[in-house]
């Protein structure tokens, strides 16, 4: 393959890098800066899916990098990146939280995300990256405190592990880093995700496509559909990023989440009700599941409200409402 390795020169420019931005977060982020006037935005992928083409099309940005050039560019003093770059937000990584193959993983999240680290840190740039709910395993308490966190599986532990790899670092930065870890989020922009697309996505589909929506049996001492999940509305993801990059003095790991857990059949009688049809009915709990599935998240917000940041989060309710605008639209 040929590589044609690009010369920047952006003096003075204003720049953001984006990894994963043409995935489901990443995306959203390139659209909140869009939003404020800002297209000078580097997106960083890897498009051999090419569906995901489309989360980039109504978006402004400088250029594109496959994710490979990107790591070039990092390793080599020559090429490098234009050096007054505002700050990066690192959202790519494998997200299949049923994925075994430990060395890929590892590669991808952990090794990947430490290049990247160090090069922003070299360089005194901003830098913003995707943890994950998944450290904390089953729970039950959703705090970002070492003594809670316990991965259920390879995905989770390759961001637990960085997330200590940061931890490590924290007392010697030489700029902002921030970790989020993700609860259930959901919104535009995610159809490419296929089996890890969030659950209204999927029963918004179901419903369309026959009249009525599914949901698992209870497990884990809960009712049908009463397992409980803290469901986050991607603006507010966005929200929260872009808050966090113009609050430079704000470090830490943090959870991001809304802080108040909700059931799946809340989630599946605000698609009913978007649609003012349809019915719901509910099927055996998955025997691969068993023993690795969480029945119940709820973040613990208060290193984030304590740190500054005050915005209300969107429910399920008005979430979904405003998701299934966007989603039914065409």
């Amino acid at each position: 393959m040929i590589s044609l390795i690009r010369e920047y020169s952006l003096e003075g420019s204003v720049l953001y890098i984006v990894t994963g931005g043409a995935g489901f977060i990443g995306s959203n982020i390139v659209h909140g800066l869009n939003r404020q006037g800002i297209t000078d935005v580097i997106v960083v992928d890897d498009l051999s899916d090419g569906t995901k083409f489309v989360n980039l099309a109504d978006l402004a940005i400088y250029d594109y990098i496959d994710k490979d050039e990107f790591l070039q560019r990092l390793e080599s003093p020559r090429l490098g990146f234009p050096d007054k770059i505002t700050g990066v937000f690192h959202q790519g990584a494998c997200s299949t939280t049923t994925e075994w193959d430990g060395r890929m993983m590892m590669q991808n999240n952990y090794d990947y995300s430490k290049a990247l680290f160090h090069y922003c840190q070299e360089k005194a740039i901003p830098f913003l990256y995707a943890s994950s709910a998944s450290v904390y395993g089953v729970g039950p308490i959703f705090k970002e405190d070492l003594e809670h966190e316990k991965p259920l599986n390879v995905y989770g532990y390759s961001k637990f592990q960085f997330d200590q790899y940061i931890r490590r670092q924290l007392s010697k930065l030489q700029s902002q880093v921030v970790g989020l870890r993700y609860f259930n989020v959901y919104g535009p922009r995610e159809q490419h995700k296929g089996s890890m697309a969030s659950v209204a996505f999927h029963l918004n589909n179901q419903l369309k496509a026959q009249g009525k929506v599914r949901l698992f049996e209870g497990c884990d001492g809960y009712g049908d559909g009463e397992q409980r999940r803290d469901f986050i509305y991607v603006e507010d993801v966005v929200k929260v990023n872009l808050w966090l990059m113009e609050n430079s003095n704000v470090s830490g790991i943090f959870n991001l989440g809304t802080g108040s857990c909700q059931s799946f059949n809340d989630v599946a009688n605000a698609v009913l009700k978007w649609h003012g049809k349809g019915s719901l009915e509910y099927i055996p709990f998955p025997d691969h599941l068993k023993g690795r599935y969480q029945s119940f998240t709820e973040a613990d917000m208060s290193n984030l409200r304590q740190a500054g940041y005050s915005e209300p989060f969107f429910n399920v309710e008005q979430g979904v409402s405003s998701y299934l605008d966007w989603l039914n639209a065409s």
